[in-house]
């Protein structure tokens, strides 16, 4: 088709694949936004790559998406969504037939991931974001007093990290173990650390510096 001639048309392709395919991690529409997102980016492979490396760069582009993925869900230290989104960039800049095309795609992709955010204000939201962010918090008028009050007690409360804070981890104070969350910063296994805020049940720290 001739409109794929133009180089501008790579922005749309892309940025429609990546808008939705991030777009269905982030909400739950129920396969819908996977679907549109996963049709958008084989057409653009489809236009621009030849058949025998059609699969190679779609590989690329879903590790990608998937390195993302980990990283929001397991370590929460943006080092494989730099790599991840490097490697979707590349995918799609790789194919182009011109550099324009190449960087038209390129700004696809980040356009499309930048936007995708967007349907959190509109649709709900997986829950597996919410419980590794700790937005699941245990609130007083939900029942949970006890609970609540125990974490209460460790505001200004001194411990040690049992495991590296990126930036969520676990601490341990007078013998027991919690969930924490530093302030976006990492702090190695180990370190004195002090309560500086308790949300529910949030735990918020900072690192002692011992002098």
């Amino acid at each position: 088709m001739q409109i794929f001639s133009y180089d501008w048309v790579g922005l749309f392709i892309a940025g429609f694949a990546t808008l939705f395919l991030i777009g269905e991690v982030l909400v739950n529409m129920r396969g819908f936004f996977g679907i549109l997102g996963l049709g958008f980016i084989i057409v653009y492979f489809s236009v621009y790559v030849e058949a025998e490396s059609l699969i190679l760069m779609l590989l690329m582009y879903f590790i990608g998406l998937i390195l993302i993925v980990i990283d929001g869900k397991l370590l929460n230290d943006g080092t494989l969504s730099t790599i991840g989104a490097a490697t979707m960039i590349l995918s799609v800049a790789l194919p182009a037939p011109s550099f324009i095309a190449g960087v038209y795609a390129v700004l696809g992709v980040m356009i499309g991931a930048a936007s995708s955010f967007l349907f959190l204000k509109v649709f709900k939201r997986r829950s597996m974001w919410t419980k590794l962010t700790l937005k699941d918090q245990l609130t007083t008028e939900a029942g949970y007093i006890s609970m609540n009050e125990a974490y209460h007690e460790l505001l200004n409360k001194e411990g040690a990290t049992i495991t590296d804070m990126r930036p969520v981890g676990t601490i341990q104070i007078k013998g027991k173990e919690y969930s924490a969350i530093t302030n976006g910063y990492w702090i190695p296994k180990g370190t004195t650390i002090r309560v500086v805020e308790v949300d529910g049940t949030k735990i918020l720290v900072e690192q002692i510096n011992n002098e």
